[in-house]
């Protein structure tokens, strides 16, 4: 979306509007107060002394991604792509949050670390690590300046400030009650967030089929290409707007989804928080849940803006980041208009939480204590926690400007994903599946990765197998279906870089690797005993995944016959 200039504010609130994300900011402020009582420890700060009950995290754990990119970001790609955008939902998060609750908890969680950097150090060694961190952080600046644009752009929509006084005066607002209560600050806002969101997102979908005429409607007046889920996907003969089948599965499905869920430390920190292991595995089993039905209030304003928003995406018109703004500025009346606004700065607001906290602990734990600051007392690595927390939200306002200048964020994102996540994720799954992957290995494969996917990024605009057709006209360019090519390049480089260079560089011994790998418990583990321990079948992560993943292929074969019935 390119932020306007003129200094006029775009939405005309009334007072009652106002007194919305005034109340908002106030109560959240409140809770960073309250909760610094408790914050005694470092522990306290980054991990809530692991302490929370499953449906706290569970709701924060959805709630941490539902910022710029859940929100503005998938409904650009329902404006720009349709339906078909339901897979970053539905096969592009919820197994691998799954499976992130079944099989990789228990490695976090028992091994007591503190982030995902911390893993790779106990797995391989302090070099893998400290390049993983590194990448860590520099990303977590990168999607929080994405959040904190998108929060600014709500700020100069209602206020008419320039987007520098905008992004300022936003950045101040999430870093003083980070600040001042940590993650659990953050944590409880997330929770709060969570409904604010759906309470104020709903009033646009509500209204905006009303304006359509129903589901059946917005069929009528979309192109046919945006009512496609997997249809159109054949392999060198695509016209679905995510591109073909091996795109979709493999590069978002496996590799971009598996590479965020189970190896993004600002998610897997809400489930590190939880007050057991078997909370800690239901985290991401619970946030699942309201993960099936998200769509509704993403994906569907992005359709519907395509219907009511003149121009939307055109060159001269609205950009498709626009899409849910543009329907509040047409859709709705006073008062209602004030609670939409609160459930976008609630979103922004928790995106860049999770994105701030995640980047003041690895920089703290990661990169501070081990190399920099050994040996120190805990009250001077929680100073360090807080000191990292501002410095985080800085550099933000800068790549905020970044995020600026795409017209849609969600590419922007997946892109950054397949340069930073999926390397990680491909190390990780060989270092846990083969006890054999050597420190170097894993190294050097995570740097080959992270080059892999620069260049297919590059040479994607280049090749006429990214458009439509295959004629390389600028409208039918994929470039999600580039995103997800850049994740596969990024698999196959990581993979056959950290398999050759471990083949002549050795190992750490297998004892060393308890608790570490599949297959090699630590039976002196805090958690050990866990495992004994029977729970009821709605507490099972086992069972309860099974339930969700059953709803999927469901809701999935039911939009697939309505699709044709039309």
């Amino acid at each position: 979306m390119q932020a306007s200039t003129s200094g006029e504010a775009l939405l005309h609130l009334s007072l009652l509007d106002y007194s919305f994300p005034l109340i908002y900011f106030a109560v959240i402020i409140v809770l960073g107060l309250l909760v610094k009582r408790a914050t005694r420890t470092a522990g306290d700060f980054f991990l809530s002394g692991r302490s929370m009950p499953a449906w706290i995290c569970g709701l924060a754990f959805v709630s941490a991604n539902m910022g710029a990119l859940e929100i503005l970001g998938n409904a650009a790609n329902g404006a720009e792509y349709g339906a078909s955008a339901i897979h970053f939902f539905w096969i592009g998060a919820i197994p691998a949050m799954i499976f992130l609750g079944v099989a990789m908890m228990p490695f976090y969680y028992s091994s007591r670390v503190h982030s995902v950097p911390e893993y790779l150090r106990r797995r391989f060694n302090p070099a893998t690590h400290l390049l993983n961190a590194l990448i860590f952080a520099v990303s977590q600046i990168l999607i929080a300046g994405i959040n904190l644009y998108a929060l600014a752009l709500i700020v100069q929509l209602l206020l008419g400030w320039p987007l520098m006084l905008s992004i300022s005066v936003s950045a101040f607002i999430v870093l003083l009650y980070i600040v001042l209560g940590g993650l659990s600050a953050a944590i409880y806002g997330e929770v709060l967030q969570f409904f604010v969101i759906l309470f104020g997102l709903a009033p646009i979908v509500i209204i905006g089929l009303h304006h359509v005429g129903g589901f059946s409607g917005l069929a009528q007046h979309l192109p046919a290409a945006h009512l496609n889920t997997w249809e159109s996907t054949s392999v060198g003969h695509w016209s679905n707007p995510l591109g073909d089948w091996i795109g979709i599965a493999m590069g978002e499905g496996f590799l971009l989804a598996f590479g965020y869920w189970t190896t993004n430390f600002a998610e897997i920190q809400r489930a590190l928080s939880a007050k057991s292991l078997n909370a800690a595995r239901m985290t991401p089993v619970i946030g699942a849940m309201p993960k099936l039905l998200l769509p509704l209030f993403t994906v569907l304003p992005g359709m519907i803006a395509l219907v009511l928003i003149p121009g939307l995406g055109k060159s001269g018109g609205p950009a498709f980041n626009n899409a849910i703004p543009a329907l509040m500025q047409t859709l709705l009346p006073n008062g209602v208009l004030g609670l939409a606004v609160t459930a976008l700065i609630a979103g922004f607001m928790a995106g860049m939480a999770a994105n701030v906290s995640g980047f003041n602990t690895v920089f703290t734990w990661d990169i501070w204590k081990p190399y920099l600051a050994k040996n120190r007392s805990d009250s001077y690595y929680l100073n360090v926690g807080r000191i990292a927390t501002v410095v985080g939200i800085v550099a933000s306002v800068g790549t905020a400007f970044i995020a600026a200048s795409y017209n849609n964020i969600q590419n922007y994102m997946q892109m950054l994903f397949s340069f930073f996540n999926t390397p990680l994720f491909t190390i990780f799954l060989i270092g846990v599946s083969w006890w054999r992957t050597s420190p170097w290995g894993a190294f050097c494969g995570m740097l080959a990765g992270s080059i892999g996917a620069a260049i297919a990024h590059f040479a994607a605009p280049h090749m006429a197998w990214f458009y439509q057709g295959g004629i390389m006209e600028p409208a039918r360019f994929s470039a999600q279906m580039a995103n997800f090519y850049g994740a596969i390049a990024a698999f196959i480089c990581t993979a056959v870089v950290t398999l050759v260079i471990t083949l002549f560089t050795a190992p750490r011994q297998r004892e060393e690797l308890r608790g570490l790998i599949w297959g090699l418990a630590d039976p002196n583990s805090p958690d050990a005993h866990e495992a004994q321990i029977a729970v009821p079948w709605y507490r099972s992560p086992v069972v309860m995944g099974g339930v969700i993943l059953i709803a999927v292929v469901a809701l999935t074969l039911w939009i697939m016959h309505w699709r044709s019935q039309l």
